[in-house]
């Protein structure tokens, strides 16, 4: 049995829960951060005091995307973990390169879900809607040359900018018309894993 430390309306904590219901990993999840506070058991298993945190039969691990990785190479076929150290990379590039995109939208998250609307810096939306347009474009011009993040087919590099590709199509910003990132949501919509784990409320 897999455990998830980690409240779902976190980023990183979705894409695990999200890749954990794509490979049919049976899980358990425990509301850990934010409002739900951190015990010190769980500042043992990750000293970090982030979020989220794994126990996959006795193997603990922190760092979302290093648990996506586990996941796919211990749970997933070779199209979630090629052989093919190249094929992999290709997928795994979107991964760090999603670190890049989640400073852009910082701004206009934390200002529209997180802080009233008297205590909003319209400014730093504006800029972050502005930066998250900017790299929304270069993912546009990817998925022009192949249908997903990870080739042929939905793969792990999909899954990080998945999520936040939710947050950017629910925040009320500003968006350029880009459509094959439209049209690589709307196939994300239809998946029972993303709807399920990725598709809630922003909080």
């Amino acid at each position: 049995m897999l455990t998830i430390w980690g409240r779902l309306n976190s980023h990183n904590v979705k894409k695990v829960a999200w890749f954990a219901d794509e490979l049919g990993i049976a899980s358990v999840r425990h509301d850990v951060g934010g409002a739900f506070g951190m015990t010190a058991a769980y500042r043992a298993l990750n000293p970090n005091a982030l979020i989220p945190t794994i126990d996959d039969d006795g193997f603990v691990l922190w760092e979302s995307n290093a648990i996506l990785r586990y996941l796919a190479a211990r749970h997933g076929s070779d199209r979630f973990w090629p052989a093919d150290p190249a094929a992999r990379a290709l997928a795994d590039r979107w991964m760090d390169w999603q670190f890049g995109y989640a400073d852009a939208q910082r701004g206009a998250f934390v200002n529209l879900v997180r802080r009233s609307a008297a205590d909003r810096d319209p400014v730093a939306v504006a800029q972050s809607a502005e930066h998250c347009a900017t790299q929304m474009a270069i993912l546009n011009s990817a998925l022009q040359q192949s249908p997903w993040l990870s080739g042929d087919a939905f793969g792990i590099g999909d899954v990080p900018m998945g999520v936040y590709a939710h947050t950017w199509f629910s925040l009320a910003i500003d968006r350029p018309p880009l459509a094959a990132v439209e049209d690589w949501y709307q196939r994300l919509v239809r998946r029972p894993a993303f709807a399920a784990q990725v598709m809630i409320p922003l909080t």
